[in-house]
């Protein structure tokens, strides 16, 4: 019988003031990022890899074991969320990576995520 790996990922952003500094160049990003198992078994997610983008060509490579101090095992119809922050170098930029997975039966795969994107309100300079 064959199983289905079927892995999907979402995320919202939103600009964190308080704990940016304009001035010096640095907006900070909250980040939710929601992952939902569609197969039909478990799977447990065991690293992560994801390059942050400011808008004026600053690039951060974030990679490690799990996600927040976890490696969590997803069930079929499963949902996992987690959240954190980013400093960015500029009021937009955007966020790209993936998630490195292995399921109860052994199936190992890398899933790529959407890349989501941050802005500060009102950054945008209009024409």
């Amino acid at each position: 019988m064959s199983t289905k790996f079927i892995i999907s990922a979402t995320a919202t952003t939103k600009y964190m003031e308080s704990r940016s500094d304009p001035e010096n160049d640095e907006y900070a990003f909250a980040y939710t990022v929601t992952i939902k198992n569609d197969g039909d078994i478990p799977a447990r997610l065991l690293r992560r890899h994801w390059l942050v983008k400011s808008d004026n060509g600053n690039v951060q490579e974030v990679k490690g074991e799990g996600v927040v101090g976890e490696q969590p095992l997803i069930k079929p119809a499963g949902v996992f969320k987690y959240s954190s922050w980013v400093t960015l170098q500029s009021a937009t930029g955007h966020m790209e990576g993936r998630f490195f997975f292995i399921t109860d039966d052994g199936q190992q795969s890398w899933m790529d995520v959407t890349p989501f994107f941050f802005e500060v309100p009102n950054s945008r300079v209009l024409n």
